[in-house]
């Protein structure tokens, strides 16, 4: 698994590193704490108990490790020559009652943002990550979802309706993928069987919605904080098709009624797809033939330059929005990189519009009402996200931008080496990638520098407060 972690190292630029992470919060305005008011209101709450019982079904949560707010629990089995795949949603909108301090609280804040000291939750934790997450050993109200699958994996008929279900374990993607690689048994064994199939059709579809690569700022136990990059794991993808699955089953429901809100993106166009075979090129691995899915799912995960290619395919996956709709389904449906419609609709503890589409797509599975709550504020839900989507990529961003600073602190004065990932400016400035520390950053390169040069730079400002670094020739 290709990964680079750079470690800030306890001195002065850790303490101006974490001043800085703090004044980013507040203004930013992501305050973590919630109003007496909406404390009390999530306390008090209760989601209806369902007539359905499926507690019987042993389902199970996976997540990344020390996860507590479980929207997903699902259980797999055979079914004649194909597949039978349940998937337990959150029944948020059970908990949060339409109208209430709650339900305004989480259209302030949109989604749960990740900070490098800790999140910052759409949700009171009384009600993300206990009453209503799906915690194993407990029973919990949620939203499941039943799917038959054919031999190939794909969709013959599927269901979705209010139900009481026990989750027996909580995994972890790299506790599951252990076992995976060693050859155990477990409830993850049909994972990477149905995962594969998924794969294969959403090729057949022209999509490609592979996990992009993450940069993560963590916290460690001594204080410290780190930035790391790495590669998905497999099972990561496998369970992703998952809840990909579960999205477009949602887009088709609502636009079977004709009411909703679907997770839309324009396929790329020339533009990108020229600048994405240039930076290939200048990798060293050429996209030459083929779709551009077909190229990124060929791949090699243990490649060390898998990772700064699935980066540079960030370029590809731009321009999604929220199309709402009720009456007149919209004339652009498409998810590109699914290659198909979809919805968000397997997170509703972390992202808003999830609640909205899990309770229209649960009246319409059982021939409902559909909640007037929900039709009457349709048309807030694309501000409210894209709103959120820009405060989560600002604190990203400049979280990220504030640890370079501290990592390149030490090497003020110093000269370091750098490969040039993407010109700008006309030449005269150039997207570097630096190996140790693992940092990328944009800097000033001589002319007739070509994308894949190596460069030597002269680090000569750091500064941490503001997330700005500075090169020389």
């Amino acid at each position: 698994m290709p990964q680079r972690r750079s470690h800030v190292a306890p001195s002065a630029a850790q303490s101006a590193l974490a001043t800085a992470l703090a004044e980013l919060r507040e203004r930013l305005d992501v305050a973590e704490d919630f109003s007496d008011e909406v404390l009390t209101e999530a306390s008090a709450s209760s989601a209806p108990i369902p007539e359905l019982d499926l507690r019987e079904v042993p389902f199970v949560t996976l997540d990344p490790v020390g996860s507590k707010d479980l929207d997903q629990a699902f259980h797999l089995q055979r079914a004649g020559t194909g597949f039978m795949v349940r998937y337990a949603i959150a029944d948020v909108p059970g908990f949060v009652v339409p109208g209430g301090a709650v339900d305004a609280a989480a259209r302030r804040r949109g989604q749960t943002l990740y900070a490098a000291d800790g999140s910052i939750p759409l949700h009171p934790r009384i009600l993300s990550e206990d009453r209503a997450s799906l915690l194993p050993d407990v029973d919990r109200p949620a939203l499941v979802w039943t799917f038959d699958l054919d031999a190939a994996g794909a969709v013959t008929a599927f269901r979705l309706e209010r139900a009481l279900v026990r989750s027996r374990a909580q995994l972890d993607y790299v506790s599951v993928q252990g076992s995976l690689d060693r050859g155990e048994s477990g409830p993850w064994d049909l994972l990477p069987v149905i995962g594969a199939l998924r794969t294969a059709l959403e090729e057949q579809r022209g999509g490609a919605s592979l996990n992009m690569p993450d940069e993560e700022v963590v916290q460690n136990e001594d204080g410290t904080y780190s930035i790391e990059r790495r590669s998905p794991l497999a099972v990561e993808e496998w369970n992703a098709h998952l809840s990909l699955m579960t999205g477009m089953a949602a887009a088709e429901l609502m636009i079977g009624a004709k009411v909703g809100v679907l997770r839309t993106m324009p396929r790329p166009d020339d533009r990108a797809f020229a600048t994405f075979r240039r930076q290939t090129e200048a990798l060293g691995r050429p996209w030459t033939d083929g779709s551009y899915g077909e190229y990124l799912r060929s791949l090699d995960r243990d490649d060390p330059l898998t990772l700064p290619v699935l980066e540079a395919a960030a370029s590809l996956f731009r321009g999604a929005g929220y199309a709402t709709f009720d009456g007149d389904v919209p004339d652009e449906t498409i998810q590109a990189a699914i290659g198909a419609p979809y919805a968000h609709a397997t997170a509703p503890l972390r992202r808003l519009v999830d609640r909205w589409v899990l309770a229209i797509c649960l009246a319409v599975s059982t021939d409902a009402e559909i909640p007037a709550w929900a039709r009457e504020s349709l048309d807030d839900l694309p501000a409210l996200m894209q709103e959120s989507g820009q405060r989560a990529s600002r604190l990203n961003a400049d979280t990220v931008n504030r640890v370079e600073a501290a990592l390149l602190t030490p090497l003020v004065g110093q000269r370091i080496s750098a490969s040039v990932i993407e010109l700008r400016n006309g030449g005269e400035r150039a997207q570097i990638q630096i190996a140790d520390p693992a940092v990328t950053a944009t800097a000033p390169v001589a002319a007739g520098t070509q994308p894949g040069d190596t460069v030597s730079l002269t680090v000569v400002r750091a500064d941490i407060a503001r997330g700005e670094v500075e090169f020389s020739l």
